[in-house]
């Protein structure tokens, strides 16, 4: 198939970086289409780690384009220190990284007023990152947006920056207290970053258009998660972009098309970071071993992931409004060494069982799992390269979630480099 969307099936962190290198090899072009630097993944690439904020984790392949697409927030100084770290270690992007003209940038009252806004939220706070990522989006909803294409016309920037910051420092002085932010140094500052940025700037929607026309292999790189997406997610603990596939094809500017792989990236167990619901959550020592084990704290924050047992109804709801083809699972060695491994099938509550998602809060926050519960293992599976090489209790597991999902599991990641996967169907 010309196009593949990753997409995370659950609250984020399910191992979408590793997967996209993974299958950045085989790929022509990788575009990331929504979020911004909240985004984080991780890749292990012969005992060196890389971390991703920004930057499509395929550029690791030489020779791969990688796009920044129309609906994403750029940072740009957290875009070109990204771009600084890749060089130093040895990594080229000249000719081979573009970011779309439509993008829209992060500004510095962005940053302030997530500050503001969770600690005005109390006890209600989403745990966002605090990089700006939602007061972007805000503003390009509500036609505050800088775009990258802005940066391009100095008298034009430096007219609408002057509208903006008015109405910005308005509201940081009489609602926050917070003092006046210069227009001169924003100004001079965002002119510095344009002079190094621009050159990266494309039309990338003529650009993935183009491609697909040409027969080139597409793949789009999702960041969160669906259970964070603006609209099918846990609201209002959602990131503020559409990580689902459809959002994927919206925020690359690309079209409805036939025959498209859609790859679901599932943890083979849960972990959320932040605040919100998490029905399967354990705050016991099974929790703590999976985070543990898991090495599950976050790579934009380093905050510990909350951590649970795979979540099915969750799934169940993602493999749905995702429409995926197939489902990749992560972390499969992490639950080695647990004498009993459960995932959960559906919730009680409310005097009735529930096998679809609900989306009342005050529901989720109350439900009680119901899981099936298996043998594990003990066996050290990061060796294994094939699916036989994988122990019974395994295998029974992975059997038993596709039979829950009834869709087959295509790829299963047993550690955390590069080679560290089997492959059970091909994707492209």
């Amino acid at each position: 198939m010309p196009l593949c969307i990753v997409v995370g099936t659950h609250w984020g962190d399910e191992g979408k970086g590793k997967i996209v290198d993974y299958l950045g090899k085989d790929a022509d072009v990788i575009a990331r289409t929504q979020g911004g630097s909240n985004a984080g993944h991780t890749v292990i690439v012969e005992g060196e780690k890389y971390v991703f904020h920004l930057i499509p984790s395929g550029i690791l392949h030489e020779k791969k384009v990688c796009v920044l697409g129309d609906g994403m927030v750029i940072d740009p100084f957290a875009f070109l220190q990204e771009i600084e770290t890749l060089l130093k270690q040895g990594i080229e992007v000249k000719g081979r990284l573009f970011i779309s003209a439509k993008a829209h940038l992060v500004m510095p009252y962005h940053r302030l007023f997530d500050e503001f806004y969770e600690k005005w939220r109390g006890k209600g706070r989403i745990g966002t990152t605090g990089r700006g990522i939602g007061p972007a989006y805000e503003d390009k909803v509500a036609r505050w947006g800088i775009r990258v294409i802005d940066l391009q016309d100095r008298d034009s920037f430096a007219e609408k920056l002057k509208m903006i910051l008015e109405y910005k420092n308005l509201l940081l002085s009489k609602i926050f207290g917070h003092p006046l932010l210069s227009f001169e140094q924003i100004f001079a500052e965002y002119l510095g970053y344009a002079e190094k940025i621009l050159p990266y700037m494309i039309d990338t929607s003529a650009f993935l258009y183009q491609s697909l026309n040409e027969g080139k292999k597409i793949l789009l790189e999702g960041a969160q998660g669906t259970m964070l997406d603006l609209d099918h997610g846990t609201y209002p603990f959602v990131t503020s972009s559409y990580p689902v596939a459809s959002g994927s094809l919206l925020g690359a500017g690309i079209g409805p098309l036939p025959n498209i792989e859609i790859l679901g990236i599932c943890k083979a167990y849960t972990s959320r970071v932040g605040e919100g619901p998490f029905p399967t959550e354990l705050k016991d020592e099974i929790g703590t071993y999976l985070r543990e084990k898991g090495k599950e704290y976050g790579a934009t924050t380093g905050r510990p992931r909350r951590c649970g047992w795979l979540d099915g109804v969750a799934l169940q709801y993602a493999i749905q409004v995702n429409n995926c083809t197939s489902l990749a699972l992560t972390k499969l060695d992490v639950l080695g060494g647990l004498p009993r491994i459960k995932f959960c099938y559906a919730y009680q509550g409310i005097g009735k069982e529930w096998r679809e998602f609900p989306f009342d809060s005050r529901f989720l926050d109350h439900c009680t799992p119901l899981y099936e519960e298996l043998e594990g293992w003990e066996e050290d599976i990061s060796s294994a390269r094939s699916y036989q090489d994988l122990p019974t209790n395994t295998q029974r597991f992975i059997e038993s979630i596709e039979d829950l999902i009834g869709i087959p599991i295509s790829l299963i990641s047993v550690g955390p480099g590069r080679g560290d996967t089997i492959i059970r169907k091909s994707l492209w």
